[in-house]
């Protein structure tokens, strides 16, 4: 009898109605979250992990997850921050010489709501053409309760994400010889990222994501580094405050993803909700100052609005090579650049790490210079 069978039944019920019958599995109960999807073909733990999910029901177009197992080293916080898993077939005896154990006991121990067994292939169809919707998972019969359900289900926000994830204190990481000082000021940041620079010699001093520019300034760095993060960038007003105070320090600032979007609106910015993210290892970025396309990784629903840029102030370094978004921006009044896309990519290939080098370069420079 095969582990389809042997599980119990469990639903996946969208929020137009429709529903996916299935099969449970990591730990067991209802959850209600916004369905997105990701066409990562690995990473899965790196998925699972990242704080950018925070209450989505995250579903893989790969049909195959947990083939090489998980371990403890790819996690890329200390938790799991979406509220679902939805898979078509999950492998119970990975083979690879890293794992360590299974994807449903990973979901079980991290106390993730899962399914597995239903057409994902569908799934992704209706969430490409309609566009992300809420959605639950849930043992109990949404036959006879898809009523209620369903009002429970249109009722559901994500809200306060980035203050849910960022890190309660001030944290410092030493590379074996620092040359720079950087404040990563957390809004769900990948633990990547703080790889990366501890990799180019840089100390990593993490701050919550309210941390004010006089407290950054106190702390002498050379350089401040605006993560990547969930939910809606401009629920974020206070935080964007902080941000346009931190660009009137004159210490060179990088931004990824959400820091990226919320740094373009301290600068008078908008943005807007994508029909259905971008979410995967493949997204072609054009780099419009040397004309090269890199393959990256990325994982955001919000992009800005080309329109609200204002040349004055800034200059678009990258865009979407397939819907022509904003993909990176070059600030004129400011020691600042942002990439929507994670430099860093860790669940994805590795095209595109020059945005961390550039940003050494500008630290290195003002440290010389000050």
């Amino acid at each position: 009898m095969s582990l389809f069978n042997l599980s119990e039944k469990a639903y996946l019920l969208l929020a137009n109605g429709r529903v996916f019958e299935g099969r449970s599995f990591g730990a067991k109960g209802t959850v209600i979250g916004e369905v997105v999807f990701t066409t990562g073909v690995t990473a899965y733990q790196e998925t699972l992990t990242d704080p950018s999910n925070f209450g989505q029901l995250v579903a893989q177009t790969f049909p195959l997850i947990g083939n090489y197992g998980v371990n403890d080293e790819d996690d890329e916080s200390n938790s799991t921050y979406l509220n679902g898993y939805i898979v078509r077939e999950w492998c119970n005896s990975p083979s690879n010489f890293r794992s360590e154990g299974n994807i449903n006991d990973f979901l079980i121990r991290k106390n993730v709501v899962g399914i597995h067994g239903i057409d994902t292939r569908a799934l992704t169809r209706i969430i490409r053409d309609n566009g992300v919707m809420n959605g639950m998972i849930t043992t109990e019969d949404v036959y006879a309760n898809k009523e209620k359900f369903l009002a429970e289900i249109n009722a559901f926000s994500i809200k306060n994400a980035v203050k849910t994830v960022t890190v309660p204190g001030v944290f410092t990481y030493e590379p074996e010889q620092a040359d720079l000082t950087v404040v990563l000021v957390d809004f769900g940041y990948k633990r990547n990222i703080r790889r990366m620079l501890l990799s180019r010699g840089c100390r990593v001093i993490v701050v919550p994501a309210t941390t004010t520019a006089e407290e950054i300034r106190s702390l002498n760095p050379d350089g401040i580094l605006l993560s990547n993060g969930p939910g809606d960038p401009a629920e974020n007003a206070d935080i964007i405050a902080n941000i346009r105070e931190m660009t009137k320090l004159d210490i060179p600032m990088f931004g990824i993803c959400l820091g990226h979007l919320m740094l373009a609106l301290a600068h008078g910015a908008s943005c807007e909700k994508l029909k259905h993210g971008h979410r995967g290892a493949n997204q072609p970025v054009l780099s419009l100052a040397h004309g090269t396309t890199y393959v990256t990784s990325q994982n955001h629903s919000y992009t800005l609005v080309n329109d609200s840029l204002d040349p004055s102030v800034m200059t678009v370094t990258h865009v979407n090579a397939n819907d022509k978004t904003c993909e990176g921006v070059r600030y004129l009044t400011c020691d600042a650049h942002s990439v929507q896309f994670h430099p860093e990519s860790h669940r994805g290939p590795l095209d595109d790490t020059n945005p961390f080098d550039a940003f050494i370069i500008r630290m290195q420079t003002y440290k010389e210079e000050r």
